[in-house]
């Protein structure tokens, strides 16, 4: 007995059936009907063998002991399981129901077989599938590569192109620093010849004065000199000979002058007359008040320019007619002089005179704590332009403006605030420009229906509220210091040091 329970554990057939059933535990739901029929079968035959072994352990057990000896466990475990399991196979389930057991099994493993042929099919579509993804992987990654290549090349030759058109504009900011040099310094060259043409057009002009006097001084000391008073009258001064008129400066740059000028004064109109304005309103809180004074302003201006320039050409004339005998006319010579020596102008007495002009005025009032003097430069900058425009062939003047005039569409513009229906004008804004009785420069009026009655009626009665004088009724603001209005001195009067007072004084010494 011994014997055999050794052989049977050497056998190892309880391990080799236990790692049997768990192999077919596992493969259980892959293996198919048949492969697991075969399986239990083959189990079944190794449990027989072992039950097979157990039992002619047990007999030979049972021999050892006796003819008595194990009978008590023989019947109480051994034939009672015996019992069991054989009334469990002849009792258990009919045939029926094994059957359909095993139909259902048959179905199963048949619906198994399919889906794993689907799966499997399915397998094989996926596995096409990555593998036309891989080939398209492939294709892509080569695409890749050669798009790199192509960047590469590109950086390559954009890096190039770039270094080319660093070293190109470095060169053009090199060419364009030494032309801008060149032009910096040929307009340098420029300015200092044209001051020496300036210089050399002074001294040719002093020069020709100092030749006149030293020819008046040369002839009186002749005549004083002579023994004869007949030889002394039988001289007569011949006629000077008649030469060719050719055209001066003056009227050589009239045409670029006249330009000049006329934009000068649209200019004035937009800055200037603008920074005045706002000025003014900073003390003056109606605006036609203040429309009114630089109006006012800009009349006087030109007429104090005017006055000026006829003073100023009389005494030039006076001057050269002495001893004049160029190839140009007298008024030609005056006129270019004139153009020349505008510097010689006092515009600092025309401002003034302006101002006089201004402080007497009944149509335009103002508080006691303005003064006019505070759009000097206003007015300085009109005295200028005005003068210039007199040096002009035909001059330039404004147009004559008068309260309740019809309203001329080619003369004037209307105001922002105007009623554009309103046929006369209230009052102007700005003059206009005009050459002859054409119109350059448009000014600007303001025309509204009714309200000139109005502002007359108001104004003479504030005129009957004023004093006799004007210039007494002003001259109580302590800011203010008002001279009675006269015509504006000369240079030499108003005692302005200017080479052109010293020469004329010295001339007319020289002639007496």
């Amino acid at each position: 007995m011994a014997d055999s329970l050794r052989r049977l554990i050497n056998n190892e057939s309880c391990r080799i059936l236990q790692e049997k059933l768990e192999s077919w535990y596992k493969d259980y739901h892959i293996n198919s009907c048949d492969q697991n029929l075969n399986r239990c079968c083959e189990i079944i035959e190794m449990n027989s063998v072992i039950q097979g072994q157990l039992f002619t352990i047990l007999n030979q057990t049972a021999r050892e002991g006796g003819h008595y000896a194990g009978v008590e466990t023989i019947k109480s475990r051994l034939l009672p399981w015996l019992g069991t399991c054989f009334s469990s196979t002849t009792s258990g389930r009919p045939f029926e129901t094994s059957l359909s057991l095993i139909q259902e099994s048959i179905e199963k493993e048949r619906q198994l077989r399919e889906f794993a042929s689907t799966r499997n099919h399915e397998l094989q579509q996926l596995e096409k599938e990555l593998n036309s993804t891989r080939l398209q992987l492939t294709l892509v990654q080569q695409d890749l590569a050669e798009a790199q290549m192509a960047l590469e090349d590109t950086k390559t030759k954009s890096a190039t192109t770039l270094l080319a058109a660093e070293d190109e504009i470095v060169h053009l900011k090199a060419a364009l620093k030494a032309s801008q040099a060149q032009e910096e310094s040929a307009l340098r060259n420029l300015d200092r010849l044209n001051d020496y043409e300036q210089q050399v057009q002074i001294l040719k002009d002093e020069i020709a004065i100092l030749g006149a006097q030293k020819s008046v001084l040369h002839s009186r000391l002749a005549r004083s000199r002579s023994p004869s008073p007949r030889r002394c009258q039988s001289r007569s001064p011949s006629p000077l000979p008649l030469r060719s008129c050719s055209p001066g400066r003056a009227r050589l740059t009239n045409a670029a002058r006249r330009a000049h000028l006329v934009a000068r004064f649209s200019e004035i109109y937009t800055q200037e007359r603008l920074d005045a304005q706002n000025l003014l309103r900073t003390y003056i809180d109606d605006l036609e008040i203040v429309q009114r004074i630089i109006y006012v302003a800009a009349v006087e201006s030109f007429h104090a320019a005017k006055m000026a320039f006829r003073q100023f050409k009389m005494r030039v004339r006076k001057t050269l007619s002495l001893t004049y005998s160029g190839p140009e006319s007298l008024e030609d010579t005056v006129l270019d002089y004139i153009v020349r020596h505008e510097d010689l102008y006092d515009i600092q007495a025309s401002v003034n005179e302006v101002i006089r002009a201004m402080n007497i005025n009944p149509k335009i009032s103002f508080p006691p704590e303005v003064d006019f003097i505070m759009i000097s430069s206003l007015i300085r900058e009109l005295c200028r332009v005005a003068f210039s425009m007199q040096t002009l062939v035909p001059p330039l003047d404004i147009a004559f403006g008068a309260d309740g005039e019809l309203f001329n569409e080619s003369k004037y513009r209307r105001s922002y605030d105007s009623d554009f229906t309103a046929p006369l004008v209230v009052y102007h804004v700005w003059p206009a420009l005009m050459e002859n009785d054409s119109i350059i420069v448009k000014g600007e009026a303001v025309s509204k229906r009714g309200a000139l009655w109005s502002r007359r009626s108001r104004s003479k009665s504030r005129s009957r509220s004023r004093s006799m004088s004007p210039v007494l009724s002003h001259s109580a603001s302590p800011n203010r210091t008002l001279l009675p209005r006269s015509r504006s001195p000369s240079p030499i009067r108003s005692g302005s040091p200017s080479k052109w007072a010293c020469s004329v004084y010295n001339a007319s010494w020289f002639s007496h």
